[in-house]
């Protein structure tokens, strides 16, 4: 529930509190009304000199002290009731707290998105105007670099996923990837290379004997690293890669994919650079994400990207399916691309004509 919904909630509840807590002063002063009355009664019976009045006034006692015993358990049962809405007040607070704090974050990292995309347009468009001074046929015009059209040989996905200290459900991520890619339209024109404990030297085999279009990284990372894992059983520390070396594993080759997601924390601030450099495209994390969010953004993705959406399509719907599922980690998901190419008209899979 948003901020704006517990404070209506509180609200009302508030009111319920109030409104028990006046009910239970009422009764209370009923009660003590009406004990004042039957003691009254009480002794004007003891005291009366006729045998009709004293039975009168003993029979009104009782009536005031029925009255008052009644109207004492009505005030206790409504200062119950209020007592139970005192509770709930309290536990609404929390959850309002929480909700605030959550919405404050999310506007901040919004923020902060709002502002690594205004640099990367800023960036992109420095780059433009460089290139369009270089000669005279960029100065004319800068033509979009051409994209390989798709081809009949399907899609190849390297899919690495590394958790040394085994923390992270990287199996579970590569079987929810497969099972929607299985389940999508152009499912026989993608195959995926999974390999869920990746060494440095799956990462170099990958390339160079599955020539991949796309190399997918799911593990643990920041701003300046990636770690993979070692040739070990038991849980371990990994293999710590630096982006740069990582950088230059993917140039490795003479036909280097088109897109790496890094499907990892804090990885947003790798892709300018891969995009500079190395590949067309870059996907990365701006902040830490959870484990599920990465899962099912991944998930979602590769769906419609065996469904013949666009590489902008597919990743607005993978930040799509984080909002609808109520996630604050919708935003986190970053896009980069090199200025001579439009994710919105790069398609990676289509039907055989």
């Amino acid at each position: 529930m948003s901020a704006s919904q517990y404070r209506s909630q509180l609200e009302r509840k508030r009111k319920q509190r109030v409104d028990a807590e006046k009910k239970a002063g009422e009764f209370r002063a009923k009660e003590s009304k009406k004990r004042a009355e039957g003691a009254k009664a009480r002794t004007a019976s003891a005291k009366a000199k006729s045998h009709t009045t004293a039975n009168s006034k003993a029979r009104e006692a009782d009536r005031c002290e029925k009255a008052a015993e009644s109207a004492g358990k009505e005030a206790t049962r409504w200062q119950t009731r209020a007592s139970g809405y005192a509770k709930e007040e309290v536990a609404i607070q929390s959850k309002l707290a929480r909700a605030e704090r959550r919405e404050s974050d999310a506007a901040e990292r919004a923020q902060r998105r709002a502002q690594q995309q205004a640099e990367i347009r800023t960036r992109a468009e420095r780059t433009a105007i460089e290139a369009r001074l270089v000669g005279t046929e960029q100065a004319v015009s800068r033509v979009l670099r051409r994209m390989p059209d798709a081809k009949p040989e399907k899609l190849r996905v390297l899919m690495l996923g590394a958790s040394a200290a085994g923390d992270l459900r990287v199996g579970r991520e590569q079987k929810r990837i497969r099972a929607a890619v299985e389940s999508a339209l152009h499912r026989d024109h993608i195959e995926i290379d999974p390999r869920p404990a990746a060494t440095t030297e799956d990462l170099l085999d990958g390339i160079s004997r599955f020539q991949p279009h796309i190399i997918h990284f799911s593990g643990h990372s920041n701003d300046e690293l990636i770690v993979f894992e070692d040739e070990k059983d038991e849980p371990h520390q990994g293999v710590i890669v630096t982006a740069r070396a990582f950088s230059r594993a993917v140039q490795a080759s003479d036909t280097p994919p088109l897109l790496v997601v890094l499907n990892s924390c804090n990885s947003a601030s790798q892709i300018d650079a891969l995009v500079a450099e190395v590949v067309p495209f870059a996907i990365g994390m701006a902040e830490s994400i959870g484990d599920g969010d990465a899962i099912s953004y991944a998930a979602r993705f590769y769906a419609n990207i065996a469904n013949g959406q666009s590489i902008q399509s597919a990743h607005f719907a993978g930040q799509a399916a984080l909002e609808l599922a109520g996630l604050d980690s919708a935003d986190l998901p970053t896009l980069a691309w090199a200025p001579d190419v439009d994710p919105a008209q790069v398609i990676l899979v289509e039907a055989a004509e």
